[in-house]
């Protein structure tokens, strides 16, 4: 199986290639921006996966990205990669900006990059397609998460619309909500805020980007009934 990983050399993202990668019948291609000796590592660790540089800012190097897809011939797509950090803020105190950078930088290009291999996915009558959402749609969002939030939640009902217009084409499209990891996406939280979740986790620990990437592989390889779906990965502290 061909597969792209955006965002694919560091936090969740790195342990999805890291996944994908142990299975030498892959070829996993991976996007990275700043991580490039964490991309480095991966390639020489893996002989079957190799690495794309490229800035979703950078209309060149998106437009490389494309025409790389097409050489391919992918067989999979994980949209996983953010290029903007979380804001961290209530509502009324975000400002309009940042609502404008997320959907460019993340929103925009997912939607380019998904088109174009859905493109291709149709022509050849099958594909996968995994979307990394967040836990935080289900229930009640918390404080400071809004624009992030609502990024994850335009991204959901575009992966749905995947899946309902393209099932025909054997071409699945799946989501996974994961709760809180430790990754450099959120490594500022506060040491205190996340004693209080571990010690209030229904497991008593939190989850780990290994944990997520089995469910990417699961997804990768399950029926094409399984489609249309957003797993939740919480231990049923919210559900959907």
């Amino acid at each position: 199986m061909k597969i792209l990983i955006t965002g694919g050399a560091s936090g969740l993202g790195e342990a999805i290639t890291r996944r994908l990668a142990k299975n030498s019948a892959h070829e996993v291609w991976f996007t990275y921006n700043s991580s490039a000796a964490k991309a480095r590592e991966l390639a020489q660790a893996f002989p079957n996966a190799r690495s794309i540089q490229c800035d979703f800012k950078n209309a060149a190097d998106m437009e490389a990205l494309l025409k790389k897809t097409d050489e391919i011939g992918l067989d999979a797509l994980v949209n996983n990669a953010i290029s903007t950090p979380i804001a961290k803020k209530h509502f009324h105190r975000t400002g309009l900006d940042v609502f404008k950078d997320g959907f460019a930088q993340n929103i925009l290009p997912t939607v380019e990059i998904t088109q174009r291999v859905i493109t291709k996915f149709r022509e050849r009558k099958g594909g996968r397609i995994v979307t990394m959402l967040t836990a935080t749609l289900a229930g009640r969002p918390p404080a400071g998460y809004a624009e992030y939030t609502a990024a994850k939640a335009y991204l959901h009902s575009l992966a749905k619309s995947w899946a309902a217009e393209n099932a025909v084409y054997g071409i699945t499209s799946n989501c996974i909500s994961p709760g809180y990891m430790a990754t450099k996406l959120t490594s500022d939280t506060d040491e205190r805020i996340v004693g209080q979740m571990t010690s209030q986790h229904p497991l008593k620990r939190l989850l780990t980007t290994g944990e997520v990437a089995e469910a990417v592989e699961f997804f990768l390889n399950a029926p094409l009934h399984v489609n249309g779906t957003n797993l939740l990965i919480n231990a049923a502290s919210e559900m959907l």
